[in-house]
């Protein structure tokens, strides 16, 4: 959240943009604030639909549910985009961990950052400001910028607001929602293993979410799970789930070995080579000292 507070308000900031102005450069983001991150995430969902009829689990026009482990709402409203683009989504099902802000926003319409946060085993949803939510509520209020600018500007002074009945009429009939703490992520990595896949934990998230929620509806809609981080980026969770401890002694290295001699599953190569090579980032700074630190990378 404070990261990403402060490119948002550096990205808004005139007196940086000519600054970068007058040495050639502009920002860009390479997370889902920018659009063009969702963009290829937009063909994940229309790739998957045409493999599940290429396999023959579904029929052209066959409606599918869509189940993403998500917290700054940018896969999951991709796949919403798939939909809007003609992909016969039923349910878009977001997956939430402990820090569960857009479960109970797309339950209730009430969004309330005002909250504990957790730190969990899926990082990449540790989040309680939902930069893309901005994005969907837009579309579901009649791109009504005014009525968008209220609620944004409350969630900034107030840490809270609540979308009209008519948006989350939407919201409802659009979305389902449910959250998972870590525990039940590890339970779940363990029985999807034995099962045979290897899940990361975010994926285990949705996973989790998705059994809840055949439970609680019935509903037995062809789905498709998004998988959206390798088990070897989370090896201490991972090996932990599937071992139930990790060695006390052992670096990240040595997890990701112990992980593969437990499994079986080959290491990308990514990872896999990165032992021995030095690090290009070793600095950190403050988030009010942010602006500086960029101008200190670009040399400007």
């Amino acid at each position: 959240d404070d990261a990403q507070n402060g490119v948002k308000a550096i990205f808004t900031d005139k007196a940086v943009a000519e600054k970068l102005s007058e040495n050639g450069m502009m920002f860009s983001s390479a997370n889902s604030i920018n659009w063009g991150r969702l963009v290829p995430q937009i063909v994940y969902y229309i790739s998957a639909y045409c493999d599940l009829i290429e396999n023959g689990t579904i029929k052209n026009g066959d409606p599918i549910n869509v189940v993403v482990p998500t917290g700054n709402f940018g896969n999951i409203l991709a796949a919403y985009y798939a939909k809007k683009m003609g992909i016969p989504v039923n349910k878009l099902i977001c997956a939430s961990n402990a820090n569960n802000v857009l479960t109970d926003f797309l339950k209730t319409g009430v969004y309330d950052r005002n909250r504990k946060f957790f730190t969990t085993t899926s990082p990449s949803m540790d989040i309680l400001i939902s930069s893309n939510l901005e994005r969907l509520l837009f579309h579901l209020c009649g791109e009504n910028d005014e009525t968008i600018r209220d609620w944004m500007g409350k969630l900034s002074a107030e840490g809270k607001y609540e979308v009209c009945e008519g948006v989350k009429a939407l919201i409802n009939d659009l979305f389902d929602a449910g959250c998972c703490d870590d525990v039940q992520t590890a339970d779940t990595i363990s029985e999807t293993y034995k099962n045979g896949y290897l899940c990361d934990t975010h994926t285990a998230v949705a996973v989790k979410v998705y059994e809840e929620y055949v439970k609680a509806t019935g509903d037995k809609t062809e789905t498709v799970i998004a998988s959206t981080a390798n088990p070897y980026k989370f090896s201490a969770a991972v090996l932990k789930a599937v071992r139930g401890e990790v060695p006390a002694d052992a670096d990240e290295f040595e997890q990701v070995e112990l992980l593969k001699a437990t499994t079986g599953e080959e290491c990308p190569e990514q990872l896999a080579t990165l032992k021995g090579k030095t690090p290009r980032f070793t600095d950190c700074c403050e988030k009010q000292d942010m602006i500086d630190m960029v101008y200190r990378m670009l040399g400007i």
